[in-house]
């Protein structure tokens, strides 16, 4: 087994969007490279989501590294203001990516890492350390060597529970029949699970207001359908959103829609409540009980968010924040209890490094528990870390984000049409909408920046019955 540090390629765990991304930076370094992916595609978890419409538009879905390389072989890019589905995203970017010839040897598919560690060395063991080479165990008990571990694995397999104290609520573990995890195709292939029952959606994020819509619309189609959503909040105030003073408008218009929704009684909306217990009750429905009030439901659907797993790196010496379970450089800047206007400062290797040399988690991973990220981001991640890696560390810290400028305005959706439009705010010209290089920028994406319908979105400050189009960011 060869374990000369410098013969050995890097390993990137995920062929997600944001590990694929790692993976053609790496190309285009000249470093070798091999990605795992326990899917049996590109973007397995991506896919599980397909029916679903991101509310960014495709300019700021694709890294653009990678995006040279689709172009050099004849790639077509799609529009950058079309809002794709997630299916679009795999087919028209991701695979096409995976394939090509710079990168389609170097992955395998069906291959789970079960652990990452030093060859040789336990997490006690520190002389050496920086340059022993990192054993990657699969799941098929085969061992491989890598110079450097890039771990964008995701948290889509580690969904938080329903319970609010972060433990699964009583008798959550024998009521799986009912439960349906984040982004159930509710209006499709899921659709008899849902049809003419009575569902609860628990959750606040995006992931929550996207599935409610969609019930919503399927309560129009099927009669006896009643949609209930639980929330621990007083106020559904900031699933809403900025609404109208949203950065990126289909965002924005997603909470709109989410509110109209309630307001007219075709959701009913419980706040307060805490799930603490789930009990069967007659022909297979549940109640489900905060240990006051009492709600009989026939399905429910947990947004309640994700978490990461960090367990395959127990043998490495992470710093993770205790509250976050990021970085702990990292944490004060996407800490949701700080950032209640859903900035985050750009970052880069500098804050993603932990005290075991060349291991990074990027993407949604890197996040820890907060519950929102921006592809974006992780895309610029990938630059810095890999950029790192190659030694080019002043590319790896000039980290910046073309994100779009916060304050635009959008309100109602029209459903026929797939791009990114709407006015401004913030002293914005309302045409305005080019994207910018900013120090700061939006904390969303795949998991909590989701859109179940296309959108066209108009200028509140000009449609009727609106006074004003509202503040944008923090009053």
């Amino acid at each position: 087994m060869n374990d000369r540090l410098e013969d050995l390629p890097v390993v990137v765990i995920g062929a997600g969007p944001v590990g694929l991304a790692a993976a053609a930076h790496l190309h285009q370094r000249g470093l070798p490279f091999t990605v795992l992916e326990a899917g049996d595609g590109p973007a397995a978890a991506v896919t599980q989501w397909g029916h679903v419409r991101l509310f960014s538009p495709w300019r700021y879905n694709v890294d653009q590294t990678a995006a040279g390389l689709l172009r050099d072989a004849g790639w077509v890019e799609p529009d950058p203001d079309v809002l794709p589905t997630g299916g679009q995203l795999v087919a028209d970017y991701l695979r096409p990516l995976a394939d090509l010839p710079a990168m389609k040897p170097n992955i395998r598919y069906g291959t789970r890492v079960v652990a990452v560690t030093r060859l040789g060395l336990d997490r006690l063991r520190t002389t050496g350390r920086d340059t022993t080479p990192f054993l990657i165990r699969l799941a098929s008990g085969t061992d491989l060597l890598a110079r450097a571990v890039i771990d964008a694995s995701g948290t889509w397999h580690t969904p938080n529970v329903l319970g609010a104290a972060g433990v699964p609520a009583h008798g959550e573990a024998t009521a799986t029949d009912v439960i349906s995890h984040a982004l159930p195709d509710v209006l499709d292939a899921d659709r008899d699970r849902f049809a003419g029952k009575r569902v609860l959606v628990v959750g606040a994020g995006h992931s929550a207001a996207n599935t409610l819509l969609a019930l919503a619309e399927l309560a129009e189609q099927a009669p006896g359908t009643k949609v209930s959503w639980a929330i621990r909040a007083t106020s559904p105030a900031r699933t809403y959103g900025g609404e109208a003073a949203d950065a990126l408008p289909a965002r924005g218009a997603l909470g709109t829609r989410l509110r109209e929704h309630v307001e007219a009684g075709r959701i009913n909306l419980v706040t307060g409540f805490s799930v603490h217990q789930l009990t069967p009750a007659a022909d297979g429905a549940v109640t489900v009980s905060d240990g006051t009030r009492t709600l009989t439901i026939d399905r429910i659907v947990s947004a309640t968010g994700f978490r990461p797993d960090h367990s395959i790196a127990a043998e490495l010496r992470l710093d993770l924040d205790p509250i976050m379970g990021s970085t702990r450089a990292l944490a004060p800047l996407i800490d949701p209890n700080q950032h209640s206007c859903g900035t985050v400062p750009p970052h880069g290797v500098d804050e993603l490094t932990h005290p075991e040399p060349g291991y990074h988690a990027i993407g949604v991973k890197s996040y820890g528990r907060a519950p929102t990220f921006l592809m974006a981001t992780g895309y610029e991640q990938a630059r810095s870390v890999v950029a790192a890696l190659a030694g080019d560390w002043t590319a790896a810290r000039d980290v910046q984000l073309d994100l779009p400028e916060t304050g635009v305005c959008s309100s109602n959706p029209i459903l026929d049409d797939t791009t990114d439009s709407g006015g401004g705010c913030c002293g914005t010209p309302t045409a305005d909408t080019t994207p910018v290089t900013s120090g700061r920028g939006l904390a969303t994406g795949i998991s909590g920046g989701l859109l179940a319908a296309p959108l066209t979105l108009v200028d509140v400050a000009t449609s009727p019955g609106n006074e004003s189009a509202g503040g944008c960011c923090a009053s």
